[in-house]
């Protein structure tokens, strides 16, 4: 459940102006997950969110976008903690997730700026990704799985 709830709060704070912790508890309570503000907090720790300036001059929730991110423990915490299987065929990756953590896996595996993927397309459980060229593939799909050794 936790990785289901942490998967909507980052789909959330992606999509919605959210400046407070009670903000996201209301937001979580009205999708049918029973949270507390403590609950939020270690989420919001254990996410790693930080507060940002938007261009009204308000702060929101973020995910922190720094090059050094590339393959740090969020990203590998997040995808050790969803991705069921890695397979491809042709230059398309398909990985397989526990159901609600799509979006979270994709995130992280965006964020990470590898350079021969042109993009991702993630659902519920499900994460395409298309890659520039074919012959990169079974190596990336072996980095995939050492990660999530």
């Amino acid at each position: 459940m936790r990785h289901t709830r942490q998967s909507r709060i980052i789909e959330l704070i992606n999509t919605h102006d959210i400046d407070t912790q009670e903000k996201l508890v209301e937001m979580l309570n009205a999708e049918g997950y029973r949270v507390t503000q403590a609950t939020v907090s270690r989420d919001i720790k254990n996410l790693k969110l930080v507060k940002t300036l938007t261009g009204h001059g308000k702060y929101k929730y973020t995910v922190p976008k720094t090059p050094e991110q590339s393959l740090s423990e969020r990203f590998i915490k997040i995808l050790k903690e969803s991705v069921l299987s890695v397979n491809y065929s042709g230059n398309i990756i398909v990985i397989k997730t526990l159901s609600g953590c799509g979006n979270a896996a994709a995130e992280a595996i965006d964020t990470s700026n590898f350079p021969m993927i042109i993009g991702s397309l993630a659902g519920d459980n499900t994460i395409f990704l298309v890659i520039d060229d074919p012959e990169k593939v079974p190596a990336l799909v072996e980095q995939f799985n050492q990660l999530l050794k």
